[in-house]
């Protein structure tokens, strides 16, 4: 049993390689991605890093040993979010993450492989924008290492960035979250998010009130 001691404080600049790490241990359907993608910052280049940039305020990190275990990023308003992400990160990231070219030098029409798709997200950050944003315009990642697991804390990071939300005025924050992912799907109903009014037969993107009782 781990029995290490765990706290939870505000994000400081000082986090970001351990954050990265984190990131990467949890990035595949809550599992180890290291060496799924030619370059193993892909992940936190999209899923971390903007967040990290724009709204650190909002950003949460869960200590152990003095080292970064767990973590939750967020957008108060996923359309602005995104408006940011194309003008400010976007340049950087194509730069350094480019799309595949076909041998005729076009970009592909579809992504038919796991790294294209991964791309895609990261070239096209209005996929963070889901339906029925007047009600839920907040969108979060969360990503615990087996060691901060199973023991709370992940409802309190969700506790923690619900006040603040709400505290600026925020009505409702929502997430997506992957099919293989069982744990994340099971650990969400149990907090009480559930699916949008406009998809109520998607299990995968989800919704809860800035002033739900978590």
């Amino acid at each position: 049993m781990n029995t290490a001691r765990i706290s939870l404080r505000p994000y400081a600049a000082g986090d970001d390689i351990a954050l990265r790490d984190v990131c990467l241990r949890t990035g595949d359907a809550g599992g180890d991605a290291t060496g799924l993608y030619p370059d193993d910052e892909l992940l936190a280049d999209i899923f971390l890093m903007p967040y990290l940039r724009f709204e650190p305020e909002l950003a949460s990190v869960l200590i152990s040993d003095d080292r970064p275990v767990g973590y939750l990023v967020a957008t108060a308003d996923s359309v602005r979010f995104a408006e940011r992400y194309r003008r400010e990160w976007l340049p950087w990231f194509a730069e350094r993450h480019p799309r595949p070219e076909r041998s005729d030098g076009l970009k592909p029409e579809r992504s038919d492989s796991a790294l294209e798709r991964v791309l895609e997200l990261g070239h096209a950050p209005e996929h963070a924008i889901g339906p029925d944003q007047e009600a839920f315009p907040a969108h979060l990642h969360i990503d615990l290492l087996p060691a901060a697991q199973g023991r709370g804390w992940g409802r309190v990071l969700i506790r923690r960035l619900l006040g603040q939300l709400r505290a600026v005025g925020v009505p409702g924050v929502q997430l997506g979250v992957g099919e293989r992912n069982r744990n994340a799907q099971a650990f969400y109903r149990r907090l009480g998010f559930h699916p949008l009014p406009s998809t109520p037969d998607d299990p995968y993107r989800l919704g809860m009130a800035t002033d739900a009782d978590v």
